[in-house]
């Protein structure tokens, strides 16, 4: 079997922002994704990759950008078209939230979007795929050519952890605190075909083990492969699907420029012949457990014998590392946001401290609207001035 990779030039960018649809004053989901895409027939029809799509449950959407050469292209790229859709969904009284899972909804209460391929996975997953009320963000990076999207696979499965405890939002599930930084992760690793990507020696390799999918049957097409990361053997991307939803633009650009910054370091570091982190299996699902109970606080593994550190201590020094590459894509002041996150804390802190300081899961929502809404953080923004308070 022969997959064909179309291979970028250089470290290109596209992102995909999956958002909720909330009511203002009921802080509910609204199942209006339908609605909204049938208002803005010259983002969600068309194209191949229409800049708007729907997601499986009526109250989701998912914003997508085209091939951008930097990051701040793609944050152009998604406030032009989130500032479309607010023109819509204002007079509605519906606003727009991201978050790992909504503080107060419950799965059982949403509707599902139309189309096949939603009803066939439905069919086929069952329970499994009908909890997914989950939002996350996807970060693809161009590829010069598949005999290196394979060892970027594996080195990026080192930093799992990292992607994941930066961006835990989901804190919360159906009302209740399940004590985890990020619930997304659960609920989505629980479908066969997601969670970390398997440790392969190369681009044959890949294929060999799509094929063998294939043939028994596992999966129907490579769209049905959700790993943490993975090739895009159509875009010539890999794809880092690991961070949970993130509640504004300034942090999707952060985490769009460590992505970047992180395959262009080792694109040349394969140009220049050295050989690339590639951790093993154990130790990347156990770091990624870790991140999913702790997030900031986690402590990684580093090596096969047990040895942690901090995961802030390591995400310190990862900025380092790559602030000069980040500087010559453009994107420093972005990655430095990594350090922000480090001292003001990530969204799942931000919301369990609006319920510590005797706000309501009501206020929580109020706070992530308002985050999306100005780009701001909890620092900035103070409980009751979201999208309740409008």
């Amino acid at each position: 079997m022969g997959i064909a990779f179309k291979s970028s030039e250089r470290a290109t960018l596209g992102v995909e922002w999956e958002l909720q649809l909330v009511d203002r004053s009921s802080r509910h989901l609204r199942q209006e994704a339908q609605e909204l895409l049938s208002e803005l027939p010259d983002l969600s029809a068309g194209a191949d990759v229409p800049p708007l799509r729907h997601e499986l449950m009526q109250s989701q959407v998912e914003v997508v950008t085209g091939i951008c050469e930097t990051v701040e292209d793609a944050k152009r790229d998604l406030a032009r078209n989130i500032d479309r859709m607010r023109d819509v969904l204002d007079p509605r009284g519906t606003t727009l939230t991201c978050s790992g899972t909504h503080p107060i909804d419950d799965w059982r209460d949403q509707s599902f979007s139309p189309g096949e391929r939603y009803g066939e996975l439905v069919e086929q997953m069952q329970w499994l795929a009908r909890r997914i009320l989950t939002c996350g963000v996807h970060v693809h990076v161009g590829v010069r050519s598949p005999e290196k999207a394979i060892p970027m696979v594996n080195a990026l499965a080192k930093f799992l952890p990292h992607f994941l405890a930066l961006s835990a939002s989901s804190p919360f599930w159906s009302g209740h605190d399940t004590g985890l930084a990020s619930a997304r992760s659960v609920v989505f690793g629980a479908l066969p075909t997601s969670g970390p990507p398997p440790n392969l020696s190369g681009w044959s390799a890949f294929e060999e083990y799509l094929e063998t999918l294939l043939r028994a049957g596992t999966i129907a097409s490579i769209k049905e492969v959700w790993w943490d990361i993975r090739p895009h053997p159509d875009f010539g991307t890999v794809e880092i699907r690991m961070f949970d939803g993130i509640p504004t633009l300034r942090e999707v650009g952060m985490a769009a420029a460590l992505c970047q910054s992180l395959v262009e370091l080792f694109d040349h570091q394969l140009d220049r012949g050295y050989g690339l982190p590639n951790p093993p299996s154990w130790l990347v699902s156990d770091n990624k457990w870790r991140a999913t109970r702790y997030g900031l606080d986690a402590r990684v593994i580093t090596d096969g014998h047990g040895t942690t550190v901090p995961i802030r201590d390591d995400l310190y020094e990862l900025v380092r590392e790559l602030r000069p590459v980040a500087a010559r894509l453009g994107c420093a002041e972005d990655l430095d946001l990594v350090s922000e996150i480090l001292d003001k804390g990530a969204s799942y802190e931000r919301q369990r401290a609006v319920v510590a300081e005797g706000g309501s899961l009501d206020d929580v929502v109020d706070m992530l609207a308002a985050e999306l809404r100005g780009g701001l953080t909890r620092a900035e923004v103070s409980v009751g001035d979201g999208a309740g308070a409008r």
